[in-house]
């Protein structure tokens, strides 16, 4: 999702597209992953972090039950009653406006649910029956299909906005919930709790340590600045879809091997348990497993380091990183392998891809004074080998959720 007119006031569109008075404008952050991958909803750990480019949302109030939603990037309005929420009554972008709204109301029938019982917190205030409509009209720089989660970024300005024009006591955490089980059931997108967590908790010049089993987050000061460092993104162009094809397959692997070796998740296996994991499974359903648990013993190595060493440290954590996914995992493509290497030969501290895969972006941790050399040299690369040219851009750690006025 990407706004018609960069220039533009943010929600300028609404006035022409509705007539009732805006009440507010929320937003909330795509996110990029600084490492820990396909571990999210093994329940394993992550460590991502809220990126300025964001989704906003510009609300206005009805005196009915319908909910109307318009954008920037598509034509037309798209409703449905407060009355008629249903997974099976929703499709395309809409749905991850109207899921969030009936995940709202959805939640106190899933308080036991680990996402939401390992949030806390009483679910049985989420009552949308005195609930009246809304219209709302969104608009985002954050880049579909990159693998920066624009569809968090959606769903949580909207999950933020929703709850505070109904009056709805939720925490952030419980948030994070609804946004995974609109994703999940609204959009029949399988993902995990990583992305709506990021884009409702994260600081600015840190990354959120979340350990996806027991929700408890951790906000880890990143130091890039400090370091004269910056994340340069790469996006391919080649775009994915999360409720499709490769993403599934893997996650019924992962789900396989954890039943084969007779734990509840694979997050229950360590570094240790790859031998007998290896004797145990067939070999891809071994590889994609041992991505899981090597991916996790990353991320916490990535945190210590950050913590003892410095960003400049974790170069050779993000490299292993790609080199998993790309092997073990088998979710790379040919361009964010080529954005990769030439990042490392051109002087990244460390490279990999982020995101679901089959497509998306690369991330390079940059010193700010090579982030034009690498920057070139990528773009020259992808000319060279005859692919599509990449849109190559830095992202900074930001703020999280928000209402903007």
């Amino acid at each position: 999702m990407s706004t018609t007119d960069e220039n533009s006031t943010p929600g300028g569109g609404f006035a022409s597209v509705f007539d009732t008075e805006v009440v507010g404008r929320w937003s909330a952050p795509g996110r990029a992953n600084l490492i820990g991958e396909h571990t999210d909803y093994n329940d394993g750990f992550v460590l991502p972090f809220a990126i300025d480019r964001r989704t906003t949302v510009t609300v206005g109030r009805r005196d009915d039950r319908l909910l109307r939603v318009a954008s920037t990037f598509d034509e037309g309005i798209v409703e449905i009653s407060l009355d008629a929420l249903d997974p099976a009554a929703m499709s395309g972008w809409s749905a991850y406006v109207f899921g969030i709204a009936w995940a709202l109301s959805e939640a106190p029938n899933r308080a036991t649910a680990p996402a939401f019982s390992a949030a806390g917190g009483d679910l049985s205030g989420l009552d949308l029956s005195s609930a009246t409509g809304l219209d709302l009209f969104i608009e985002s720089d954050v880049p579909v299909g990159a693998g920066l989660s624009s569809s968090a970024a959606l769903e949580s300005s909207v999950a933020v906005a929703m709850t505070e024009l109904w009056g709805l006591d939720i925490s952030r955490q419980a948030l994070a919930a609804v946004g995974q089980l609109a994703e999940n059931e609204a959009v029949g997108a399988p993902t995990g709790i990583m992305d709506q967590s990021a884009s409702l908790l994260g600081r600015a010049d840190s990354a959120v340590f979340l350990d996806c089993r027991s929700l408890d987050s951790e906000v880890v000061e990143l130091g890039f600045e400090t370091a004269g460092l910056e994340i340069l993104v790469v996006d391919t162009h080649v775009e994915h879809a999360h409720a499709t094809g490769g993403y599934v397959d893997r996650r019924r692997s992962c789900e396989r091997g954890a039943a084969a070796l007779g734990v509840g998740s694979l997050r229950d296996l360590d570094v240790d348990d790859l031998e007998r994991a290896a004797e145990v499974l067939d070999d891809e359903t071994f590889r994609r497993v041992r991505h899981v648990v090597t991916e996790n013993q990353r991320v916490l190595d990535t945190v210590r380091t950050l913590r003892t060493d410095g960003p400049a440290a974790i170069g050779a954590l993000l490299d292993a990183s790609h080199v998993s996914m790309r092997d073990d995992f088998e979710i790379s493509v040919p361009e964010l392998d080529l954005a990769v290497e030439t990042a490392q030969a051109h002087g990244a501290v460390g490279a990999r891809m982020t995101g679901g895969g089959f497509g998306g972006a690369a991330i390079a941790l940059v010193p700010v004074d090579r982030r034009d050399v690498i920057a070139d040299a990528i773009r020259a690369s992808f000319a060279d080998a005859g692919y599509r040219a990449p849109t190559v851009f830095t992202v900074h750690a930001a703020d999280g959720a928000r209402r903007d006025s």
